[in-house]
Parts: structure tokens; sequence; C-alpha cells
């Protein structure tokens, strides 16, 4: 932080950090994915930042919580903790609607939104193409770019795209 330069509040903070790319998919930020939890003072003072890893073995988790502690650094808050959570666990159903738009702007189709409370299955085909539009999707692969992507096979216009593989929590 340069010399002189403002304390952001906890609010002015939890907006920077909301705003970092994500290391994997850098035209998402942290906040698009839903996975900053509690930003604010802690016992101590200190301000505390929580995220939730969008799933245990990320390999951007360490990238993540670096970058949140150079925002918060470059903030006013050089000594603010970042602290991973794991409870309440992150779902798809955290991406917001830009995050949505975002990733099928990108050639990545989204998850669909759970449709209400309890278990939803998600199935592999009909997820829209994000090249064309149509439904008329098949599955190609269970692998995809990263390890929660699978890749999809559009019959409409022959492409292949990565579909963000759906992620519900319990009912």
């Amino acid at each position: 932080m340069v010399s002189g330069a403002k304390t952001l509040t906890a609010a002015e903070a939890r907006a920077r950090v909301e705003a970092v790319p994500d290391p994997e998919l850098p035209f998402l930020t942290l906040g698009d994915l839903g996975v900053i939890g509690s930003v604010a003072p802690g016992a101590d003072g200190r301000l505390e930042v929580e995220f939730t890893p969008t799933y245990l073995g990320c390999p951007a988790l360490t990238a993540m919580a670096a970058a949140i502690q150079d925002v918060l650094a470059d903030s006013g808050h050089p000594d603010a903790r970042v602290r991973q959570v794991l409870s309440p666990a992150w779902t798809t159903d955290c991406i917001t609607a830009a995050g949505r738009a975002a990733l099928a702007a990108h050639g990545i189709a989204p998850p669909a939104p759970a449709p209400g409370s309890g278990p939803v299955l998600v199935p592999l085909g009909g997820v829209p193409c994000p090249h064309c539009g149509s439904g008329s999707t098949r599955p190609h692969s269970a692998f995809g770019p990263s390890r929660c992507q699978s890749m999809l096979r559009c019959t409409a216009c022959q492409e292949l795209f990565p579909h963000l593989t759906a992620l519900r929590g319990p009912a």
C-alpha cells in the first residue's frame, strides 16, 4: 500500500476481493463464482476473509489465497487473514447470473441453476450449446479442460464445447 493511502472498510475490501479473477477461468471473478464468504474484522480487529473452494482438489487454491491476500494488503489490510472454509460447501448454484453469462460468452456451457430444493439430477445431454443455442447436445467425454468440466458435442452445429459440471449440495 502507498504510504498515506486510506485503509478500506470491510465492505470496500469485499468488493475488491470479489473482483479478483479466477486463476483457471480469468474471465470470471471470485465474486462471479460465489466463493467469497465472510469479510469482517475478527475478534482481534484484523480483517478476515473466508473463501470456499469449488472443490478440495482444486489446483488454484494457493493462487486464489495469495491473490486475495495481495488485494487486502493493497486495501490497507497487510495483516489480514485469508481462511479457507468448507462449510457450507460450495455448489454450482453459487455462481451468479453474471458468472453464468460470462461462461456462456466464453464457450463454456454453464450448469443450470437448481429449480428448487431437493436433489437435482442433471442430464449430461440437452445442455444448450453456447455456440448455436441448440439443446441437441450429447456427451463427448467426461474429461474437459479442467477437472470440473466435461466435453459435450452439439449435434446441430457439430461443435465440441466444455460444460461446467453441476455440483449440488445435499437436499
